[in-house]
């Protein structure tokens, strides 16, 4: 063996070490002995989250948000709320031939900006919509086991509560509101009304309603939020402004809730929540699947590092998203 190959292999063996070492160093702060490293390259609307990914059963990853790491990185995470219309915050360096750039966005395409040259340079996409890289919904239904205590409907005294801040005399959710409230009486808060709600009292509002009013502020496909999933865990019975009903039974039993688009009018919608008002039995209905499901939501930000993470693990090979302004803002993704 020549002089030449031993001091390239000894060359090789140090960098190995070196790259090894630092990775280690790293891994002490989140889960051990990663083998896939995700750098969060800018915090979503700047929360920071934990770093661990156990609590979905997902291991072997290590999650990040020191830049020093990029050339190691396997994935980074970008969320497009927070990437500069110039791109100016992005990474100045080459991207590493193995590493891939995932797009996570949790907001609709009405109030997601678009931004030039992200077409052709980003490999995966991590968002609520099914037809995702990485679908995260906002929530999801998982089966009760033994642990789960057994479901008792709230006490209820009140018919019909809506809590909301975005207020937009445009949007489709104000302007059913303002014919439903003539016909039937619904209790508002929030900024809009000048209510402010604070987090302990959220849940004790939603749980004393017998319905709320889970008006989306836009209409897309798969765009169903925590508005939703709110009233479902909190045993009230949602009733949806959004996508179609079929969208919905994507993600929750259809006797679960109430969709707008079934009623000719907000009139004949009233009739129909007062009617279940006087008659409790079938009111009861709308709970019947929480004797199999409960409700999870998902946790912002960290679910969709930790998703990524668990994807990269299983998909090595190559891949890129070519035509993102097309795939997520073009009209025909709308409902």
């Amino acid at each position: 063996v020549s002089k030449i190959n031993i001091i390239l292999y000894l060359c090789y063996i140090n960098g190995y070490l070196s790259i090894t070492s630092e990775v280690a160093i790293q891994a002490a702060e989140g889960d051990a002995e990663p083998d896939t490293i995700i750098l969060i390259w800018m915090w979503p609307f700047g929360f920071k989250f934990d770093l661990s990914c156990r609590v979905f059963g997902i291991t072997g990853c290590h999650l990040t948000d020191d830049k020093s790491l990029y050339r190691k990185a396997h994935g980074v995470l970008f969320h497009h709320r927070d990437i500069h219309g110039d791109l100016g915050n992005m990474p100045k360096e080459p991207r590493p031939w193995f590493q891939k750039w995932v797009w996570s966005n949790a907001e609709s395409p009405a109030n997601s900006g678009r931004i030039p040259g992200l077409d052709h340079l980003f490999n995966l996409t991590c968002n609520y919509r099914r037809d995702s890289d990485i679908p995260v919904p906002s929530g999801y239904l998982a089966p009760v086991t033994n642990r789960d205590q057994s479901f008792k409907l709230p006490a209820k005294d009140k018919l019909v509560c809506w809590i909301v801040s975005n207020w937009n005399p445009k949007f489709k959710r104000v302007q059913f509101y303002n014919e439903l409230k003539n016909h039937i009486s619904i209790g508002v808060y929030g900024k809009s009304f000048g209510r402010h709600v604070n987090n302990q009292d959220f849940p004790k509002i939603i749980s004393s309603c017998k319905f709320y009013l889970a008006f989306e502020n836009s209409i897309h496909t798969d765009y169903i939020t925590e508005k939703l999933y709110n009233p479902l865990m909190m045993g009230t019975v949602p009733v949806v402004l959004g996508p179609t009903r079929q969208n919905y039974e994507n993600y929750i039993p259809g006797d679960s809730f109430i969709h707008v688009d079934d009623f000719a009018s907000p009139k004949e919608l009233a009739e129909r929540l007062l009617y279940l008002d006087q008659h409790p039995a079938e009111y009861s209905r709308y709970f019947n699947w929480r004797e199999h499901f409960k409700v999870i939501q998902a946790q912002f930000g960290r679910e969709h590092a930790c998703r990524s993470c668990d994807y990269l693990q299983k998909h090595r090979g190559y891949q890129v998203f070519h035509d993102l302004n097309k795939w997520y803002w073009d009209k025909i993704n709308d409902e």
